[in-house]
């Protein structure tokens, strides 16, 4: 199985909010690889991954840093594969790191999640690869319905509760 999405984070402590990514992308069937590479500590290698991701057939990066978050800025300077950032909660809320990754040069764009979004980057990297892939397209347009069908439930079971003597519904 060859990947077609890279999850890249700045080091393994970032890995509880990774994995995030991983698990949809695992759910759906994605065929994905996931490393730990530093922007500051491994620069070479991360240059060396980004100069070779289109060659070896990644369509998209998903690249998790915190604080400098420097990692998905340094990748999409060396690649034409789109790459979606995940800021990592660390200092300043995680603010610090997604002002890094958000503001980025013209001509080296990054998309940015929420902060600890691993999940949404995952699900926009699906959405990318869905408009070449109906089979992918059905298996996102499946999971969004189960999305709707939870707050269908839910505001089912509101308004069975009868808690309140001035709740109308």
């Amino acid at each position: 199985m060859t990947p077609i999405v890279s999850i890249i984070m700045g080091s393994t402590s970032d890995l509880p909010v990774m994995e995030k990514a991983a698990q949809f992308l695992n759910d759906m069937e994605i065929p994905f690889e996931m490393n730990a590479l530093s922007a500051h500590r491994t620069p070479a290698e991360v240059e060396q991954f980004a100069a070779e991701a289109k060659g070896r057939g990644l369509k998209v990066i998903i690249a998790g840093a915190g604080m400098a978050a420097a990692l998905p800025g340094v990748i999409a300077a060396n690649t034409t594969v789109p790459v979606i950032g995940v800021p990592i909660k660390g200092m300043l809320d995680g603010l610090d790191a997604m002002l890094s990754i958000i503001q980025m040069p013209p001509g080296i764009p990054v998309a940015t999640v929420g902060v600890n979004g691993a999940q949404n980057a995952a699900i926009l990297a699906a959405e990318m690869l869905a408009l070449a892939d109906a089979n992918l397209a059905s298996k996102l347009a499946a999971y969004k319905e189960g999305l709707k069908q939870k707050i269908v439930k839910a505001n089912a079971e509101l308004a069975e509760v009868k808690t309140w003597k001035f709740k109308t519904n």
